[in-house]
């Protein structure tokens, strides 16, 4: 595992120290978990605006699914006629 040193403001500090009392765990384990969130949340950030040019491109090359098909298909879910999703 490695070590990083990081300097935090006072108005970081001290609310870490304070949760960290208060859920009896290390500041450092607080950290490693904040920032396992944050680089999980920017993963997902990424992922999302990958699909979003790859659906903007499909959109430009005309490859679209009619809008009625598509609630039809929503408004099938839970019924005995429950409708395959639409392809393109």
């Amino acid at each position: 595992m490695g070590v990083t040193s990081v300097r935090l403001r006072p108005e970081i500090e001290d609310p870490l120290a304070d949760l960290s009392k208060k859920l009896d765990r290390s500041k450092s384990y607080l950290i490693n978990l904040a920032i396992k969130e944050f680089l999980a949340k920017k993963s997902l950030e990424e992922q999302r605006w990958v699909e979003t040019l790859e659906a903007i491109d499909s959109v430009k090359s005309g490859k679209l699914i009619e809008e009625r098909e598509v609630n039809d298909w929503l408004e099938s879910w839970g019924t005995e006629n429950e409708l395959e999703p639409p392809n393109l």
